[in-house]
């Protein structure tokens, strides 16, 4: 099934959805420094496009043809690590997006935001469009570290399809979930040279040390070093700072699920901030196999009344 990933940044969802078998056709992006990585590592083409001019932006994608339009509208202004205020202008483009969905009419679309988009009106407007279009949704806030990704990292994401029920989808996210939390040990193996790193707090009543021995926090778009002042706080894994350091930014990468061999160009600070926006690669690859198994029973459901029903004419 031909994808078009919107909002593609570097490419985490597109490699996801193809690393699962899926031809992903074009990247539409508008961040030129993203847009750069992107083309270092896909041979399909990457589109510079305003997303927010939702008819030009139509026309573009519908010449690809899509059957599934994909992508992640920016987040910060939902995010609990901005500003929280929906009005400051990338929260229409979740609206933007939902009116592309609407005019280019896939079959289906995925939309992974962060978890505190559910309490926004963008979601509100965007979800009435979806409905106004015919689509059925399923609506899930996934754990990344239980969806093959050593990183606590929630995650909203909605999963539409043409002419379905709401929910169609529940039950099979459900079931794919690890019962098990992935570690950074668990993914890296024996490639870290360390046991615990240090990540920044956003306030420092919180802890900057953690160990490989759990789930990564979440990856942000920043990576400072560890203050020469920084005190330990009480649930820091560690009795002394020494020997502490942060991941690397190739490190920072890999805990996104991105390959070892994946090309990041640019800026130190940008090449962050790409890395801290992606979507995990095998998060991505966690929906696109979800819904791959839906398919395949619905193909299943679908022949078995076909047949059934071949046979009941066949003896009347």
């Amino acid at each position: 099934m031909k994808v078009v990933d919107l909002f593609c940044g570097c490419g985490g969802l597109t490699l996801g959805f193809m690393t699962a078998g899926f031809e992903v056709v074009a990247g539409f992006d508008f961040w030129d420094d993203a847009i750069a990585v992107y083309k270092e590592n896909f041979s399909h083409p990457v589109i510079k496009q305003d997303l927010m001019n939702v008819e030009e932006s139509a026309e573009k994608i519908r010449a690809y043809e899509p059957e599934i339009i994909i992508g992640g509208p920016p987040c910060q202004d939902f995010s609990s690590a901005g500003k929280r205020n929906e009005n400051n202008g990338r929260g229409d483009l979740t609206v933007s997006y939902a009116k592309i969905i609407s005019a280019v009419r896939p079959a289906w679309f995925v939309m992974e935001n962060v978890e505190r988009i559910k309490k926004t009106q963008k979601l509100a407007d965007a979800i009435a469009i979806y409905k106004s279009a015919g689509y059925g949704l399923t609506s899930v806030v996934l754990d990344a570290s239980l969806c093959g990704v050593p990183q606590k990292r929630k995650r909203f994401v909605m999963i539409g399809k043409l002419g379905e029920e709401d929910g169609f989808m529940d039950s099979q996210l459900a079931e794919k979930l690890s019962k098990k939390p992935m570690t950074v040990a668990d993914y890296f193996g024996g490639k870290l040279d360390i046991k615990y790193y240090y990540r920044h707090p956003r306030s420092y009543v919180r802890r900057g040390i953690f160990s490989v021995d759990e789930p990564s926090p979440t990856i942000r778009g920043v990576n400072r070093p560890m203050p020469e002042g920084y005190k330990l706080r009480p649930n820091d894994p560690v009795q002394s700072k020494e020997g502490v350091r942060p991941l690397t930014t190739k490190e920072r990468s890999m805990i996104q699920t991105f390959p070892e061999d994946f090309v990041f160009i640019g800026s130190k600070t940008n090449q962050e901030q790409m890395i801290g926006n992606a979507v995990p690669v095998n998060l991505g690859k966690f929906i696109a196999q979800t819904m791959i198994n839906y398919m395949k029973n619905e193909e299943i459901k679908n022949n078995f009344f076909s047949d059934n029903l071949t046979s009941v004419m066949a003896i009347a």
